[in-house]
């Protein structure tokens, strides 16, 4: 009986092509926009991920995701390394700046400012140069990807900031020593980097310029217990790098909304899905009543006849989801390549896979109604 259902289905290639197209848009749109809004944000982390080489961010409470600059107070620094547990403990700079290149472009940057004895906190690859050249006079590193599109000069044809120039950040001469490889990030401005003496006495002078206190765990060290010790000494916050992540990405989805627009198209694609999978199902298993008729006048059970319903629907569910699976991944690729965010976890085609077919399969069951119903004696009418 599963080999006439399949014939049946097959044979009809008007219905058949059609559910399978109409199945495939959908599962398509589900998983780019699914993949898509994991790519985004995936991406709001990406200055975090980059900087991950110790075990805590010492933040002020009220920083919101990772580029909120809400500085801390000095006297943080020599207390987080005062709390039993600590191995050590080092402060980082970090603000937006106005940057004029040597052509007179205007770019906004952010800053970031490096522990001078250690370097700790900076970027993961370098491109060109050494990262250690940061210790020379006016130093300073780009991001090489940024440096190509954001270091552009607007003024004076395609030519491009390249190691060995200089620009000025807040009207301080700096001096490009290296460039770095760094992930996408969910941030347009450039992020370039310095020491944090250097980057304190180019920002704007503040009474508190500290943004974040980094710190390393002693081995054997309970991080909840020297987190919250460091909270009741200095009143900061100390987040763990996946806790820092998992703000930042809370607040831009919140705020942006980005997630309601993402979370409408994917639903946009299930109502597709269910729209056009049902409808023709529906008309599949109505025009082809007679032959339903034929079987149950033969003996075949219900049991027998919602079998093949359901496996007419799990087929073109499954040869739709694969085709729409296959065309989302090629265009996430594309879209990829072009520096869009994309990022298909296994879980995106796991759930994709069982809501669509989930959905088929509720199709298949509302025109199931009708050949349940049904009376063999309808095949001999009008004989």
């Amino acid at each position: 009986m599963i080999g006439v259902a399949i014939k049946m289905i097959v044979g009809d290639k008007l219905k058949y092509f059609g559910l399978i197209a109409g199945i495939a848009f959908a599962s398509l749109l589900v998983i780019q926009q699914a993949s898509i809004l994991v790519g985004l944000t995936h991406q709001t982390g990406a200055f975090i991920r980059d900087t991950n080489q110790f075990d805590l961010w010492v933040m002020d409470p009220q920083i919101r995701f990772s580029q909120d600059t809400i500085p801390l107070t000095d006297g943080t620094l020599p207390r987080v390394r005062g709390i039993e547990g600590v191995e050590w403990a080092v402060p980082m700079y970090q603000g937006f700046l106005r940057a004029r290149l040597p052509d007179g472009t205007r770019q906004t940057v952010i800053l970031v400012g490096l522990d001078d004895a250690t370097l700790i906190g900076g970027p993961p690859e370098m491109a060109r140069g050494q990262f250690e050249s940061l210790r020379e006079d006016k130093a300073l590193i780009i991001d090489e990807d940024s440096r190509l599109q954001k270091f552009r000069f607007k003024q004076a044809g395609t030519g491009a900031l390249d190691v060995g120039d200089t620009f000025d950040i807040n009207d301080t001469e700096m001096k490009v020593t290296g460039t770095f490889k760094s992930s996408k990030s969910f941030f347009w401005e450039p992020t370039v980097y310095t020491t944090y003496s250097r980057a304190i006495r180019v920002a704007p002078r503040e009474r508190k310029m500290m943004n974040y206190v980094l710190v390393k765990l002693k081995p054997g060290a309970d991080r909840v217990a020297v987190a919250s010790a460091i909270e009741a000494a200095t009143g900061a916050k100390a987040r763990t790098s996946d806790e820092f992540i998992k703000i930042t990405a809370d607040y831009i989805l919140k705020e942006t909304g980005i997630l309601v627009n993402f979370a409408m198209a994917v639903g946009l694609g299930f109502i597709v899905g269910a729209l056009v999978s049902g409808q023709m199902l529906y008309n599949f298993t109505v025009d082809n009543l007679r032959f339903y008729g034929t079987l149950k006048a033969m003996g075949a059970s219900n049991l027998r006849l919602v079998g093949m319903v359901l496996t007419q629907s799990l087929l073109v569910g499954l040869i739709g989801f694969g085709i729409g699976l296959g065309a989302g991944t090629v265009l996430g690729e594309v879209v990829g390549k072009a520096g869009l965010a994309f990022l298909m976890p296994w879980w995106i085609p796991a759930f994709g896979g069982a809501a669509i077919l989930g959905t088929c399969i509720l199709a298949g069951a509302i025109s199931l109604v009708r050949v349940i119903r049904l009376e063999p004696a309808i095949v001999f009418k009008g004989a």
